[in-house]
This record gives structure tokens, C-alpha cells and sequence, in this order.
């Protein structure tokens, strides 16, 4: 089973990162990919722009949906919604074609220093993500990042780590692992 790990985010210091880290370490008998958005830059989206082509990133980021099974990625919440480097390539993608995750099986999970856990970006992303093709499995949202992880323990708090297992659980079942 290849699995497709990504944060959206563009922070070299991003807490989305750390928590798809410890979510793909579940699945250390798959063959995993676990990509950094800041590998996928390109020029904001226009109307303009698309007239003349399509970046490589676009279609490069398209391909490693295409070339894997399913996907565990955790959103970073700017302003209430996704960070700017995630909503470009998103962008860009769906310019190409909609169905930007391709029916794959996704684990959708956000975190934030706050105590709503990127609980914005999560409702938007559960609306919006079916849409473009997700296949979403099972949620998860971490609040208050910095109270309840810990770089070495993983998530800390007794009752968010047995969710985060769980919804991996699920998932990996749905996947047949």
C-alpha cells in the first residue's frame, strides 16, 4: 500500500508536519511519501496565468495523488481557512481537473495552537474536499497543539491519542492493513 503524507502548510516549523509525522508512523510497513508543500511552488493562481499553461508543480503534485493509494493530510488553519501555500496548490490542481484527490481514501486531520484545533479549516475542508475527489475516511483535530503534544511522546492527552488511534484504526481498515 503506498500512502501519501502531506501537511498543509509551508512552514518549515509547522505543527500540521509534526502531527502527519507521527500519524504516518502508524503505517511503517507501507511504502510512504510524505512530501513538503514548499517542493510545489508556483505562481498565485489566475485566470491570467492559466492561459498560459499549467506549472510542472501542478501537474507533479497531481502525479503523486495518481501514483499512491491514499492520503493522510493534516491542514493548517490561516485566518480561518487553508494556508495560502496549500489553497494555491489546490488551486492549481483543480484547474487542471476537479477531482483532485482522485476518489483516494483520506485521513483529514488539522491541528492548531488553539483550543478549536483548526476546527475552520476542518469545516471547510469536509465540505469542500468530497468535491474534489476525497474519499474521507475518518477526521481528526488536535486542539491546543502545544498543551497536547509533545515532539517525543506524540499527542499527550490520554483521550485525543485514543481518538487519533482510532481514526487511524478506521482507516487502516477501510485500506485492508
Amino acid at each position: 500500500m503506498k500512502i501519501l503524507g502531506f501537511a498543509g502548510s509551508n512552514s518549515s516549523h509547522s505543527i500540521n508536519k509534526q502531527l502527519v509525522s507521527l500519524t504516518l508512523d502508524y503505517f511503517g510497513d507501507q511504502e510512504i511519501t510524505f512530501l513538503d508543500l514548499n517542493d510545489f511552488e508556483m505562481p498565485i493562481y489566475s485566470k491570467d496565468r492559466e492561459e498560459k499553461g499549467f506549472p510542472e508543480p501542478a501537474h507533479r503534485f497531481r502525479n503523486l495523488i495518481t501514483s499512491h493509494d491514499a492520503i493522510v493530510v493534516s491542514l493548517a488553519e490561516n485566518n480561518r481557512t487553508y494556508s495560502v501555500a496549500f489553497k494555491n496548490v489546490l488551486d492549481w490542481c483543480s484547474r487542471i481537473d476537479n477531482n483532485v484527490f482522485q476518489k483516494k481514501p483520506m485521513l483529514l486531520m488539522s491541528t492548531s495552537p488553539g483550543k478549536f484545533g483548526g476546527g475552520n479549516v476542518m469545516k471547510a475542508a469536509l465540505l469542500y474536499f468530497p468535491e474534489a475527489g476525497a474519499d474521507i475516511v475518518a477526521s481528526f483535530s488536535l486542539p491546543s497543539f502545544n498543551i497536547n503534544f509533545d515532539a517525543d511522546q506524540g499527542i499527550t492527552h490520554p483521550e485525543l491519542k485514543t481518538e487519533h488511534e482510532q481514526k487511524i484504526r478506521a482507516f487502516k481498515d477501510r485500506l485492508g492493513i
